[in-house]
């Protein structure tokens, strides 16, 4: 039963057909913006009972990072908080079980300034001057830091690295933020990331590879120079189905049009015909990421899927 339930984890990407309780839904908590700590906009947070008991007071506990994907365009705030407060509330199961927290954050995606994929961490979110749109990945770490600070009052501690998951926009977020933070990272487990997964490279056969192609400007980009001796220590699970089609790259709000351009000369035009290039080129970077192509699945998560990111985090959850 417990395998069973432990399995339930991967609602953040499944339909809320499968949601369970957590031990006491109460326990989520909606931490306000706080700007004086770097952080604009509310995040969830979840804690199970059971961390609470003396035995795992005294041990260092695991924060797992969901970036929040609504899965579309919205003005209103609102939405993007209860769409994350509902998402976070069906993963509260795995907390329960694998006695990890679960962080949320509640960032909104712009219909009016549709172009800015914050969702997924894209180029216009990294480099917008609007400054309610701006650097979400240095305000989750933000979050991060005040949810332990938080924790710590109550007398928990938690690691500094936190594990971060995703799927689709979700996995682009993920993929992108382990690459520009390696240091905060314990393990990524990254599904579908758009089409593409960010390559560890900032060129290709001579040609230049931009944010999030690759890493040829990420201090432009990022004001921090790429570390790749940092993400070499990061495990990394990076997984599609064989017939997953959704491809974030012919979109203007994912990538701009010489970007699409170039994707498509170097690399395939559809997000498999790219697949073995991305896993060739994170083995010559020398980065610990396991690559998996599942047959016959398309733009979702089987339970297949589900039993190998399941396995691939217990090695790294205190």
């Amino acid at each position: 039963m417990k395998n069973v339930i432990f399995l339930l984890f991967i609602l953040l990407f499944a339909s809320s057909v499968f949601a369970q309780p957590a031990d006491d839904p109460k326990n989520i908590q909606k931490i306000d913006p706080n700007p004086d700590k770097g952080f604009t906009y509310s995040y969830f947070l979840y804690v199970p009972n059971a961390l609470r008991e003396p035995d795992s007071i005294k041990k260092t506990q695991t924060i797992l990072v969901i970036p929040n994907n609504t899965g579309k365009i919205d003005d209103s705030l609102e939405i993007h908080e209860l769409d994350a407060k509902k998402r976070i509330t069906q993963n509260a199961v795995f907390a329960d079980t694998a006695n990890v927290a679960i962080l949320m954050p509640a960032f909104p995606r712009p219909e009016s300034d549709w172009q800015i994929y914050t969702h997924a961490l894209d180029r216009d979110a990294m480099l917008t001057e609007k400054k309610e749109y701006s650097r979400f990945d240095l305000q989750l770490i933000a979050m991060i830091d005040d949810a332990r600070q938080r924790l710590k009052s109550e007398k928990f501690k938690f690691d500094k690295k936190v594990l971060i998951t995703g799927f689709s926009a979700s996995g682009m977020f993920a993929n992108r933020f382990v690459f520009l933070h390696p240091e905060r990272v314990k393990a990524a487990a990254i599904g579908s990331p758009g089409g593409w997964a960010i390559a560890p490279a900032a060129a290709y056969k001579e040609k230049p590879l931009r944010y999030p192609i690759g890493t040829g400007d990420i201090e432009t980009v990022s004001g921090v120079k790429f570390s790749l001796k940092n993400l070499r220590k990061v495990p990394l699970f990076i997984f599609l189905g064989a017939e997953d089609d959704n491809d974030s790259v012919i979109f203007g709000d994912s990538y701009e049009e010489e970007d699409k351009n170039l994707i498509f000369e170097l690399f395939g035009k559809t997000p498999v015909e790219r697949w073995d290039v991305s896993k060739q080129l994170y083995k010559d970077a020398g980065l610990a990421a396991e690559f998996k192509l599942y047959p016959n699945v398309k733009h979702t998560i089987n339970l297949e899927m589900r039993d190998d990111i399941l396995s691939f985090f217990r090695k790294y959850i205190e």
